[in-house]
């Protein structure tokens, strides 16, 4: 079996597994008791915080543990919103957001009467001027993804931030595609809140993380003041260890890693070679995830003889129930009557995969399309 749907989730790294092992076999107190037991708990929890602001290029407080990125965005967006809305009721956002994005917004707008500015891509790239020329008296939020998750396009987070410190609208980042491939420190970009999902990058799922610059949010969970009373609950503490965990031997040796990925990319395109197929993407992107259509050929039976062969790929977003659905971001970028919608597969790799891999995908596929 060969896995290269990573976008979707990643196997868990050894690190994590040995990690969260550790603290369960060891240290399976609540991190709210004041007996030795919970007082070694939280001594856990605390260095797992702190080590994870370290790796943010941020402070403790400022780190929030959130059960995966669909919370985390949840969280930053109604809870910043539904505080501050009074200021305004507009928020900016773009039509290639996850879906946990998307209809978190339109929750408040459906529920709330906001209002929201989607902006749509130009020559399949969203761009800093776009976000600024859309901007208004009344808005208090800008929310987009780091990068895609169906094609691996980078947005301009640092032109968004630089633009946004000239107006009192907040800026939310959903980074759970670009944590643990790249360096990421948001002060530094002038994010104000930024998500995370540490099964995206081989850590456990169940577990992800919010980081927000201000404590001026509202919380939607009740009935407990962990969190700086902002997320109620006792702390997974073996998630959240595995999770740091698994960040950390990312992030050491990340430059190593893309240059790797990078590889097995140029490696797969190569083999391909002679092939007709075209690229789903834009000049800034990750190598990470390559979004490719073959004309004349459906995505859904490329998919199921792909799995038949072993071979593990997707047509986009994992969040849809299982089900096969036209993608919302390749529609964006190239209309809904584009063949490309139903003629696109989406192939997402990790510094796990392996040049032979690359090597049997792309006889499989020349085999598929040939036949």
């Amino acid at each position: 079996m060969i896995y290269l749907d990573n976008a979707a989730t990643t196997p868990m790294s050894a690190v994590a597994i040995k990690a969260m092992t550790e603290v369960m076999q060891e240290t399976y107190g609540n991190p709210s008791s004041i007996h030795c037991h919970g007082r070694q708990a939280n001594k856990l929890l605390r260095q797992a915080r702190q080590d994870l602001a370290q790796l943010l290029g941020t402070k403790p407080q400022h780190v929030f543990f959130t059960s995966g990125g669909t919370e985390g965005n949840n969280a930053a967006i109604i809870g910043y919103c539904l505080r501050q809305q009074e200021r305004g009721k507009h928020i900016i956002t773009t039509a290639i957001e996850h879906h946990a994005v998307l209809e978190t917004i339109d929750y408040l707008v459906e529920k709330f009467g906001f209002e929201v500015t989607i902006i749509q891509p130009i020559n399949q790239v969203i761009t800093a001027k776009q976000i600024q020329d859309a901007l208004r008296e009344d808005t208090i939020l800008v929310s987009t993804m780091f990068a895609n998750n169906e094609t691996g396009n980078l947005l301009p987070i640092a032109e968004i931030g630089q633009i946004l410190k000239e107006h009192p609208a907040a800026y939310h980042v959903d980074a759970v595609q670009a944590i643990g491939k790249l360096l990421i420190h948001p002060e530094e970009l002038g994010i104000d809140f930024l998500t995370a999902s540490a099964h995206k990058f081989h850590g456990p799922k169940g577990i992800g993380f919010l980081y927000a610059s201000t404590l001026d949010f509202d919380s939607y969970l009740h009935g407990g003041d962990q969190e700086q009373k902002k997320r109620a609950g006792t702390e997974n503490l073996p998630a959240i260890v595995g999770m740091v965990a698994a960040l950390k031997e990312d992030l050491e040796k990340h430059t190593e890693n893309i240059g790797f990925v990078q590889e097995l990319l140029d490696s797969f395109l190569s083999e391909m070679n002679g092939t007709n197929y075209y690229l789903n993407k834009g000049n800034n992107h990750l190598p990470y995830v390559l979004n490719i259509g073959f004309p004349g050929q459906k995505h859904d039976l490329l998919l199921l003889r792909l799995d038949l062969a072993g071979i593990s790929i997707s047509t986009g977003s994992a969040c849809t129930a299982g089900i096969v659905q036209t993608s919302h971001v390749l529609e964006a970028m190239y209309g809904k009557n584009s063949d490309r919608l139903k003629e696109s597969v989406r192939i997402s790799l990790s510094p796990q995969n392996t040049l032979e891999e690359m090597q049997i995908l792309a006889q499989s596929l020349k085999e598929i399309i040939g036949g």
